[in-house]
């Protein structure tokens, strides 16, 4: 359970209501692309001094043979660096980074942190009937730091139904603003990835922040600030993604929530605070025996 915000978290969050967060994620998504080589290795440089990474597990491990600071933010991995759990049926993580929180969707609302939690509905934008989908269901909060990597993958095989983009602030999501911060993940913006799946339906929502105004997927490409919410639907386009592929990207680092359907439940490791790495059980078929 999460600890009740403290005075320097508080100190900490409140500049983030003033800042002109879109302004300052424009700079930033305007920088990570430069390619002036000079410039690009110092960036990179400086980049990786502040979020140390383990590029023996990259694909290209020279961190300056990446042509921007995005390229080598959103760089792969080799195969066998994250392989996948072993039980055909579980779901497994679709990043790496650290669970927030995880548990049951109580009567439509979220928890966030001590004393604040969020409703489901405004999370998915106002879509009631999808909402339902997920009422009595199960969440998991995934929290993608800088060092992370910050490719998306699917966690369990699934087809596309819809995607809806919904503009909002762009509030960091670190722990201090998170604790802080009502209502924060359905404040941000974000993108919610609808999903069919022999367990049934599943939800990713890939949540924005502060300097992450840049998320895009697979069958999309970079999705567009459209200044409203945008619906996009997929139904009979077969837009069909086996277990463990990428689904999608953040250019810089956010958060992914993972609905499910009363048919999963969490796996029994899965709790507020572990590290996670893509390919690990995520969740499990209801009433399943959990390893």
């Amino acid at each position: 359970m999460a600890m009740p915000a403290t005075l320097r978290e508080r100190l900490l969050a409140w500049p983030f209501y003033i800042l002109p967060q879109h302004a300052i994620s424009w700079c930033m998504y305007k920088l990570a692309r430069v390619r002036y080589v000079p410039v690009k290795n110092f960036a990179i440089r400086i980049y990786a001094y502040l979020n140390p990474v383990n590029m023996q597990e990259a694909v290209i491990e020279d961190k300056y043979a990446y042509e921007s600071l995005n390229a080598f933010f959103t760089r792969a991995l080799k195969p066998e660096a994250r392989p996948l759990d072993s039980a055909s049926d579980s779901w497994i993580c679709p990043v790496d980074g650290s669970v927030s929180q995880a548990g049951a969707i109580e009567d439509g609302r979220i928890f966030q942190a001590k004393g604040c939690d969020y409703s489901l509905l405004e999370l998915l934008g106002g879509d009631d009937a999808r909402a339902q989908h997920f009422h009595n269901g199960q969440f998991a909060t995934l929290y993608l730091s800088p060092r992370d990597y910050h490719r998306i993958h699917i966690p369990v095989n699934a087809e596309l139904e819809h995607m809806t983009y919904i503009p909002g602030r762009l509030f960091s999501v670190a722990t201090h603003t998170v604790n802080t911060i009502p209502r924060l993940f359905a404040r941000n913006e974000r993108v919610a990835c609808h999903f069919n799946t022999e367990h049934g339906p599943m939800a990713m929502i890939l949540v924005g922040a502060i300097n992450v105004s840049a998320m895009e997927t697979v069958w999309h490409g970079h999705i567009k600030d459209t200044g409203s919410v945008s619906h996009y639907d997929y139904v009979g386009q077969d837009v069909r993604l086996l277990r463990g592929e990428e689904m999608g990207r953040f250019n810089l680092g956010s958060t992914v929530i993972v609905l499910s359907s009363a048919t999963m439940s969490w796996d029994n490791s899965i709790s507020a605070g572990l590290e996670v790495k893509l390919g690990q059980r995520l969740a499990i078929p209801f009433g399943a025996a959990s390893a």
